[in-house]
This record gives C-alpha cells, structure tokens and sequence, in this order.
C-alpha cells in the first residue's frame, strides 16, 4: 500500500524522486478527474507548471491523465507560468479547475500539486477533502501522447502569460507607473514572475530573473533575509530605485523594499492598500486577514469605519469569505506575503499587489516611506518579526501541549496578558506586543512570531520566547 499522500494549508508538496514522483501525480491527478467528472457535466481544467525541476513532465503527467478521463485540458503553452496566471486562465476560460505544479516558496528539492476552483481561487478544504479520498493506493493507466489527446480535441493549449498581461494592462494605469519618473526593481528568485514582468516593465531593474529550477539553492521565499542582494541593490542605488518588488517560485506571494532598501512587509502592505483603495480611490468593503496579521489592521479599519474579519491562517479562508460571504469585498492577506483586493481574481498575486502599491506611489508622487508615515501617524508605528524554529517532532509536540494546557505565562521578562487560540497561540504581552507560536503548514517548522513598537523590542521577545520553548 502506498503513503497515503494529503494534502496541506496551500496544496500536495513533497521532495522531487522521494514521494513527489510520476507515479503519485498521476495517483493524484486521476482523483482530481474522478472529483471533476462526479461533479461537472463536461468537465475541463487549466493545466500549467512554475520553473521548479521536471515542471513540465509533471504538468504533462496530469495533463495526459486528465485527457485520459475525458476531462478537456487546457495545457499552458509557455515555459512556465505563475500560480496566478493559472487562476485567472481558470476564470477567463471558464473551466471547472485549475491545477498548477508547484511548490510555491518551499525548498529547491521540492515540487507540489495546487488545486483551483472555478472562481480562480484555492479550491475549498471540502473540495480538496473530497479529492483526496479518491486517491487510489496506485494506478496503471495506458495513457496516450498528448498529440493523440490533442487530435481528439482533449487538450487545448493556450498562452496564459498573454492573458495575464492583456488583463493587467486593462486594470492598470501602466502609463503612470511607467511614465512616473520613478525607477523600480524586481526580483523574481528566479521565479515564475519573471517573463511577465519583463513585459509590462521592461525598463525596470531585474535581479534573479534566470531560469533556474534551483533557485541557486535557496527556497524562493521572499522575506528579508533571502532578499539581501536585492536590499544591498536598492541601498546602492542612493534613492535611484524608488521600490522593489519581489516573488516567490510561483509569484503569488509579495515582498516589498521602500527607496532605502528597508524590506517592508506585508502588515504594512496591507495597511497601504486599505489606505489607497478606501481614502483614495473611494472603495469600501470588507477586509479579512488571517489570524497572525497586526493588530494595527484592525485599529485602522475601525478609523475607516470598515469591518474586518479575522480568519484561521491559510488564504484559503480569506478567499472562501470573498467568494461566499455575498459582501463587497476591499482586501484582504495572510503574513506570509499572500494578498487579494477588489477587481481581480480571489487569489494572491503578488505582482499584481506590487503593481497597485506602485500605481499609488505613481499617482500621489509620494515615497513609501512617505505612504508609511501617513499610515503610522493614524495608528502608531510598529514591527512584526518572524523566527522558524526547525526542532524535533517531540518538543514540537511537547511545546504545543504547553500551549494547549496554558503552561506559559510569561516569556522571560514578559507577562501574558491574555491568550487567543484562534489558529496557534497568540500572547498579547502588553497593548502593543505580542507573540505567537504555531506549527507551520507547509513546512516542518515551527514558527514564532511577535510583534512590538520596533523591530528590536520584536526581537527581543523572539530571543525570550525561543530561549522558554528550547532553552
């Protein structure tokens, strides 16, 4: 009997010729044609691969199973594409899924299998439920070749990168960023960005933007400190470089620089959005953010007189509530990075959330660091700081157990006020601070995160906190 292959917070990831291997996709892709064909009258799927090792012969892989069930497959034509690219193609082509190779920001060694539903979104756990319950232990199919599924009209391929550029065009004013005076950056860690992006902006300054299914050995997470090339670049450039923009391995997920090469993150980002969507572009809905987003969201949606929803961690939630809550709805993110607003798919996309950041620098002529201080004078300055704690099974499990039977009451100097479980722990230290400690969902570590009125009091807390959970 073979491993029982589940699914995660954000897709099916597994290390590539360990369990992530041609035999399990087609385990995994025959289920995914069994759940559409249970479910849809003539079913069909968008079908495309990020830029990580073999892609393209696991997209083929899922492509000549999906064929092979009678589900019509339309077959990404490009190299490689992003996950939103994949979302959108799901949307514009009105099919019933779309399944994308990837493993998003996890390590090199690795490759997954995303899911999307119809309205270009993650699909639903219930969805993904009902999927992997129709995994069989293993398979043996005859498939044909893709050209024989493609004579009989069973793949279509199509050009999604275009789609993608054609729709960004029609909802951005790419004149104005383009024609601003200011410069920008973009780092693609060698992900699947890259074609786009030297399409809209092809004057921009481009870091990373190779093709390389190694990720030069890092995993293609954007957060600060594996972007310190691209700070050092946009510290070098003396103010030249306006913003930088970086994504992960499959640009759904967003970092972002301010002029001075500071990483801004994506509390911040948030807050920026909800300021140029509502105050300046005149929008109101409703925002939702996950459960290890900043309190300072909150405060500022009250000063807006906008309702925020907190939700469990995973976008998956955000987008079930934008799809199914029949609200109008503004923005909303999770901290790793993946964020949505109004007039685009319910999906992360992180340049598109890089573009509409830049689109209100280009608009009001004002520096992010300018945008930020507008944001900190209404609800006060802060800093959020991340530790991933790679421990064994056991202390893991031994110091959620603590958390679970209330055993922390204080991390070294600092008191527990009051405890919240909505989605891991979350130890509010004071009005100001706070930390958090929950068990990743797509990686195996544990994650550790505080919040302060600056970045060193955060650390300072992370240091505490690390030092009570493994001494």
């Amino acid at each position: 009997m073979k491993n029982r292959i589940k699914f995660g917070t954000d897709g099916w990831r597994a290390i590539i010729a360990e369990d992530f291997t041609v035999e399990n996709v087609q385990r995994v892709a025959y289920a995914t044609a069994l759940w559409l064909r249970k479910n849809y009258e003539e079913p069909s799927a968008v079908v495309g691969n990020d830029c990580r090792f073999a892609g393209q012969l696991f997209a083929d892989t899922t492509t000549a199973v999906l064929a092979s069930q009678g589900i019509k497959v339309f077959r990404s034509n490009n190299d490689f594409v992003s996950t939103p690219m994949v979302s959108l193609g799901t949307v514009k082509l009105e099919a019933d899924a779309g399944i994308i190779l990837t493993a998003s920001h996890n390590p090199p060694s690795y490759n997954g299998y995303k899911i999307k539903a119809s309205y270009g979104g993650p699909a639903t756990p219930a969805m993904i439920d009902e999927v992997e319950e129709l995994i069989p232990d293993s398979i043996q199919l005859n498939l044909k070749s893709l050209e024989e599924y493609q004579k009989e009209g069973l793949i279509i391929y199509v050009d999604l990168e275009s789609m993608y550029c054609d729709h960004v065009e029609s909802n951005f004013d790419m004149d104005a960023i383009r024609n601003c005076g200011m410069n920008w950056a973009y780092d693609a860690m060698y992900g699947a960005g890259q074609n786009v992006m030297r399409r809209l902006l092809p004057d921009c300054t481009f870091l990373h933007c190779d093709h390389n299914p190694g990720f030069d050995g890092q995993a293609p997470e954007p957060i600060h400190r594996n972007l310190t090339e691209f700070s050092e670049l946009i510290k070098l450039s003396e103010g030249e470089i306006a913003s930088g923009l970086a994504t992960d391995g499959d640009a759904d997920r967003i970092g972002l620089y301010d002029e001075n090469g500071n990483f801004v993150d994506s509390h911040h980002i948030l807050l920026l959005l909800i300021h140029y969507m509502n105050k300046v572009k005149g929008l109101n809905g409703e925002v939702y953010t996950t459960f290890s987003c900043t309190n300072k969201i909150q405060k500022l949606c009250d000063l807006y007189g906008i309702n925020n929803t907190v939700t469990k961690i995973g976008f998956k939630y955000i987008c079930d509530l934008m799809v199914n809550s029949g609200k109008p709805f503004l923005t909303g993110g999770e901290e790793s990075g993946g964020i949505a607003v109004a007039g685009h798919i319910p999906e992360r996309d992180g340049i598109w959330m890089g573009l509409t950041i830049w689109e209100f620098m280009a608009k009001t002529g004002k520096s992010l660091t300018d945008l930020i201080d507008e944001i900190y004078d209404q609800v006060g300055s802060f800093a959020f700081e991340r530790y991933d704690l790679h421990l064994t099974e056991d202390l893991k499990q031994d110091i959620i157990k603590n958390c679970n039977t209330g055993f922390y009451n204080n991390f070294g100097e600092y008191d527990v006020v009051k405890t919240e479980d909505i989605d891991g722990f979350k130890f509010h230290l004071s009005e100001e601070s706070w930390v958090m400690i929950r068990p990743s969902g797509t990686e195996p570590v544990l994650r550790v995160y505080a919040e302060a009125p600056n970045s060193a009091a955060a650390f300072e807390i992370l240091d505490a906190t690390k030092k009570q959970l493994v001494g």
